[in-house]
């Protein structure tokens, strides 16, 4: 994963905050393109209190993300887990 991160304003609209995501980034379970997509990655982690999520990025270069979305996870991007593995 990338040593930068940055994060734009709506990573934060459903109510993650910054721990949270980095956390998510850390205990991630899942991290794959979206599905349909060809520069939108997804992450299923956990936030700071076990909660699972899903975070969505860019990639800027070899060392730097950009977050841009971050949300309790919904099933319907669990189940897109489910299908790849």
């Amino acid at each position: 994963m990338a040593d930068n991160i940055r994060f734009v304003p709506s990573a934060f609209w459903h109510g993650c905050t910054q721990d949270d995501i980095e956390w998510a980034i850390e205990t991630k379970i899942y991290d794959g393109l979206l599905r349909g997509e060809d520069d939108i990655f997804a992450i299923i982690g956990f936030d700071t209190v076990a909660n699972p999520i899903e975070v969505f990025y860019n990639i800027i270069d070899d060392d730097t993300i950009k977050v841009f979305h971050a949300m309790p996870l919904r099933d319907k991007v669990a189940a897109q887990m489910n299908e790849e593995n």
